[in-house]
């Protein structure tokens, strides 16, 4: 496994609920942010059902990770979020949410983008991958080739002024396997106070806390520092 070289300018991170982007590759955006990358959510549910309390409505939730969502972006140092009006554990894959997806790439034109490994669905760590994280992954694998880059897909936004775009790099985060790995030692408590930001999803932050320090530690150790993060990457650089 060979540790990413490739810097972007220009970073888009593509997440099925509020709290992914953070789970999945908080530690990776915040280092390049820090070394001068702009970094930008795309939130494809508004995570209106990610809960186990009774007394709250799912409008009352939407508003509540809403909130917590666009915290932890600023943690992380992300300049823009956008979340979908789209309902927790109702995505599909579809014309429309891959177009969501080719929208926002023609809009903010990132080098790189972040998303969930669609083929996963039993991960690495033995959990069930949820069925929106494997929707979310998919449409943003097929925008990435050819969708974004073709001037005669998704013509209305050719005709709205959004031009085609080419992103160079996609990186898939709870791969199995991963094949580049990036040092965040510098960035893994930025990465954890993002988490923090989400206290509607966690009863007990410091089991979480144990829990994503634990397991950048691991993979860290396997290549020689504190804390790593891992993706598989496709490149379109040839």
């Amino acid at each position: 496994m060979e540790e990413q070289v490739e810097f972007p300018q220009r970073i888009l991170v593509v997440a099925a609920h509020p709290d992914d982007a953070e789970f999945g590759c908080g530690g990776t955006v915040a280092k390049w942010v820090k070394q001068g990358a702009t970094a930008f959510y795309l939130i494809c549910t508004n995570g209106d059902k990610g809960s186990d309390e009774a007394n709250i409505s799912s409008e009352d939730l939407a508003r509540v990770r809403d909130t917590e969502q666009r915290a932890a972006a600023a943690v992380i140092g992300a300049s823009e979020v956008t979340i979908l009006p789209r309902r927790d554990g109702e995505l599909v894959y579809s014309i429309d949410l891959r177009g969501d997806v080719v929208r926002w790439i023609r809009v903010w034109k990132p080098e790189a983008v972040f998303t969930h490994d669609p083929s996963v669905i039993i991960t690495p760590t033995g959990r069930i991958n949820h069925a929106d994280h494997r929707a979310t992954g998919a449409a943003t694998v097929d925008a990435y080739y050819p969708f974004s880059r073709s001037p005669l897909q998704y013509p209305e936004q050719i005709a709205e002024g959004l031009e085609p775009h080419t992103v160079m790099d996609l990186y898939l985060w709870g791969a199995n396997p991963p094949d580049v790995w990036v040092d965040v030692s510098d960035t893994a408590d930025q990465k954890v106070a993002a988490l923090r930001c989400h206290a509607s999803q966690f009863g007990d932050f410091e089991r979480t806390r144990v829990f994503a320090k634990d397991r950048l530690k691991a993979v860290g150790e396997e290549h020689g520092v504190a804390y790593a993060e891992t993706f598989r990457r496709v490149s379109a650089r040839g």
